[in-house]
């Protein structure tokens, strides 16, 4: 598998001339997309077959920090991948296992809030786009390089992270304030992924970008369903 060394040449998108940069920037967005529709069609796919239950039910079952550490692990060698191999085929190959693991690890919930609450998962897949695209407007109109937001988002996830592991150990639940908590920082980490994908990002990695796009937004998508179904 080949890698890229410390010996290559890395030109941001912000030094190319407009056209290359909007053609990174269409590429980029257009695999987002591509990721949203294969997580959709995956989840459709599903729960159709009645798969979904016994995913759910074995998810649920299983104690959440197997479940979460195993994803950690595919999301991080997904991005690694992603981030570093010269091969087209290695980067798509780990997009689609990373929208394949998010598709995974969301079954629980959208069962339970299927269950639940019919109707929910629209309203908060709806409610995340309006986010999505308010966001990457501010971006786009702004032309602001959100890049200092990266240590903030570092310590909110560990935070998150640590409560999170805490909550699974100790039983307790986190609540609607850690789930507004979580919305705010996808929402920065979707402002901080939209300046680099016009500002930082070399001009052969949208596949990358997109990779850590769709996963702000799916964070984002996770929260929001959750608030949605503490409400109800």
């Amino acid at each position: 598998m080949e890698t890229r060394t410390v010996n290559d040449i890395f030109v941001p998108v912000a030094d190319l001339d407009v056209d290359a940069r909007a053609g990174f920037i269409s590429r980029t967005y257009a695999h987002v997309m591509g990721a949203i529709v294969m997580f959709v069609l995956v989840e459709l796919a599903l729960f159709k077959s009645g798969a979904a239950v016994g995913i759910a039910t074995t998810l649920l079952g299983t104690n959440w920090l197997f479940v979460l550490g195993g994803f950690i692990l595919v999301g991080w060698l997904a991005s690694r991948v992603a981030h570093t191999v010269v091969s087209p085929f290695a980067q798509y190959a780990a997009l689609g296992a990373f929208v394949l693991a998010y598709a995974i690890i969301f079954v629980p919930l959208l069962y339970v809030a299927d269950a639940t609450a019919p109707g929910v998962i629209r309203s908060a897949a709806v409610v995340t786009l309006l986010l999505f695209g308010g966001l990457t407007g501010v971006v786009f109109h702004t032309r602001k390089d959100f890049a200092f937001l990266r240590t903030a988002l570092m310590f909110g996830g560990v935070a998150a992270l640590g409560l999170i592991v805490a909550g699974v150990l100790f039983g307790f639940n986190l609540g609607t304030l850690f789930s507004v908590f979580m919305v705010v920082l996808a929402g920065g980490a979707i402002l901080y992924d939209t300046s680099n994908i016009l500002y930082h990002y070399p001009e052969d990695r949208h596949v990358g970008a997109a990779l850590e796009l769709f996963g702000s937004v799916a964070l984002m998508f996770w929260y929001i369903l959750r608030i949605f179904l503490a409400r109800d």
